[in-house]
């Protein structure tokens, strides 16, 4: 059965929310896809019926199997249009989510398998996120956030939440990419910006972009 773009985006959301570690609220997924709250109440029932999501009213909603598998795919396709933008047709990294959300429906498994082949079958797209395999299995991501991390040890960029383009920008313009490597000089108190010596040169992130940046020790690149 052919899912509509509208479901699809729905269990990709879902799925992002969980793999975070957030319940899929009614609310969060309204803000994480830009609609009201009547209407994720009315979708979540479609894809309840559709036995796509187990949803209880207040608790959120969580993906089934089969519903995962779907989310699995959608992220799939989406990850590797993201690098295939990048790395074939020469976008920056804050333009290829925008690009990738509008493309991410359209594409055949052989268009997929594909891009997989020209890409070596890549396991990040990048923002540092996993891309998940054909299989359905997701590989590792970051998840130590930069304000979390320990002073004075070397890490290396591991993720960046890809959301905003204006701070994509930012962080490219710093040198904040994925695979730069950095150590933790100084963390202010009372959420304040946490200095970063990266390439030479010291730099403050803000507490709010420091949520933003995930991290990795070397040995896991």
């Amino acid at each position: 059965m052919r899912l509509s773009q509208a479901l699809e985006d729905y269990l990709k959301v879902i799925y992002v929310l969980e793999a975070d570690g957030e319940k899929a609220t009614t609310t969060a997924i309204a803000q994480a896809l830009d609609v009201s709250n009547a209407s994720v109440t009315n979708m979540l029932k479609k894809l309840a019926g559709m036995n796509l999501i187990v949803h209880e009213s207040y608790k959120g909603a969580e993906l089934s199997p089969a519903g995962k598998k779907v989310a699995l795919e959608i992220l799939r396709h989406h990850r590797l249009l993201e690098l295939y933008l990048k790395e074939v047709m020469g976008y920056s990294w804050d333009e290829v989510h925008d690009e990738a959300e509008k493309l991410e429906h359209h594409i055949s498994e052989q268009f997929e398998d594909r891009i997989a082949e020209l890409l070596n079958h890549p396991t990040h797209d990048p923002h540092g996120d996993p891309i998940p395999s054909k299989d359905g299995v997701m590989p590792e991501k970051a998840t130590l956030a930069l304000h979390d991390a320990e002073l004075n040890t070397l890490y290396v960029v591991g993720r960046v939440k890809d959301q905003n383009p204006e701070l994509l920008r930012y962080l490219e313009k710093q040198g904040v990419l994925p695979g730069v490597e950095l150590t933790i000089v100084e963390k202010a108190p009372f959420d304040g910006p946490v200095a970063i010596s990266l390439a030479g040169q010291v730099l403050s992130i803000g507490f709010a972009i420091a949520q933003d940046i995930f991290l990795i020790q070397p040995n896991q690149q």
